[in-house]
């Protein structure tokens, strides 16, 4: 190994030359990060050591394991097993062991996805660290401070050295709060996932028959009061088509805790969590979305499919024109008369599917003029 200015390389010999190996930690602990991974993994140089990080945010096989074996993703290096906790210790714990890592691996980038607890927790330890950060899926504001996503999203984008983000508007974002350099319009990662899903038949089989709605709600307050959860149930219950509900871990034990018992619900077909490309051929096949989800908005937009978003904001409000995507919180009377309007989808909205290739040659490009 060899220290350049403040950096360490891993050097390697191509016959007589000498090749500076790059070496990033990315930092993954919940689905929507394991989703957003693979495209950012496909996409890296021979020349590139990536190095992951699984927190272990979200540990059951449903929500984990099964999505590194359907994309046959590299196992991560390091498994943390945090687990579920409250966000200070949650948060604490992961710094601490990121920590270790960093310190023994010397990373040139670290690379964090979206606005979950790990992202921010590897994004602080890196920036301690000085360690470059490269935030992807940055700019993004529901401006809801209630939502610890949001507060991880902003503290990380203040202190990432590379900012890649999906939309105009997020650029926008940034420039409000100051943000102007090293700000870079790549599109959405996750668009790459589901074009390679088509691209590559993993949308091949219905999974229901007939006309139905696919339904995915997790949000904390959405199902952590009884009177909030059972409206929402029932709502969905007098749904005009049968709804699939994907069912999250802590919406399964919230409805335990409540006594909510499925067969009250008879409308609502409650099936198990589906790895990404089951649930994306859940998606594909129904009538539309309910979700308060946030990457279930986009990949219904661009499988043209009908959302209903329960919740009073969207960081995705580019999915909100031509009646694409719809909010609704506190009335949830008029699900079916929403369904039944006409929409449009833009089919370039958040890039055109490179957006890891573009990433991958922006942290070389990035990496070349700090040496």
């Amino acid at each position: 190994m060899r220290r350049e200015q403040g950096r360490i390389s891993i050097i390697k010999r191509r016959g007589n030359e000498e090749v500076n190996k790059l070496k990033v930690i990315a930092i993954v602990g919940a689905r929507p990060q394991f989703i957003k991974h693979f495209p950012f993994e496909k996409s890296l140089a021979s020349d590139t050591e990536l190095i992951t990080i699984h927190t272990g945010q979200h540990y059951d096989d449903y929500m984990s394991k099964v999505f590194f074996d359907q994309m046959n993703m590299s196992r991560p290096k390091y498994m943390l097993q945090i687990g579920s906790r409250g966000h200070g210790a949650q948060t604490g714990m992961m710094m601490e062991e990121i920590e270790k890592i960093v310190l023994d691996e010397k990373p040139d980038w670290m690379v964090v996805y979206g606005d979950t607890n790990s992202t921010l927790a590897g994004a602080l330890v890196a920036a301690k660290l000085h360690v470059p950060i490269a935030h992807i899926e940055a700019g993004l504001r529901s401006f809801n401070k209630e939502m610890p996503e949001e507060v991880n999203r902003v503290l990380t984008d203040h202190i990432s050295d590379l900012l890649l983000v999906p939309s105009d508007v997020a650029v926008q974002n940034l420039a409000k709060e100051g943000i102007r350099n090293n700000v870079h319009a790549v599109g959405d990662i996750m668009k790459d996932l589901v074009i390679y899903s088509i691209d590559n038949n993993h949308i091949t089989a219905r999974k229901q028959q007939g006309d139905y709605y696919y339904a995915t709600i997790h949000r904390p307050y959405n199902t952590d009061e009884k009177e909030r959860l059972m409206y929402i149930l029932e709502s969905l219950s007098q749904a005009d088509k049968t709804v699939m509900f994907s069912i999250h871990p802590r919406t399964i034990n919230a409805m335990s805790k409540f006594g909510l018992l499925r067969d009250n619900y008879p409308n609502i077909m409650f099936i198990d969590p589906q790895g990404y490309f089951d649930n994306l051929s859940y998606l594909y096949f129904s009538s539309g979305l309910i979700t308060d989800s946030g990457g279930m908005q986009k990949e219904a937009y661009w499988l043209k499919k009908k959302c209903i978003t329960i919740r009073t904001e969207t960081e995705w409000i580019e999915t909100l024109i031509d009646s694409a995507n719809t909010l609704v919180f506190n009335d949830l009377s008029g699900l079916n008369d929403i369904m039944a309007m006409p929409a449009k989808w833009n089919n370039h909205l958040y890039g055109d599917g490179n957006c890891g290739a573009l990433i991958s040659s922006l942290l070389l490009e990035n990496s070349t003029k700090r040496n």
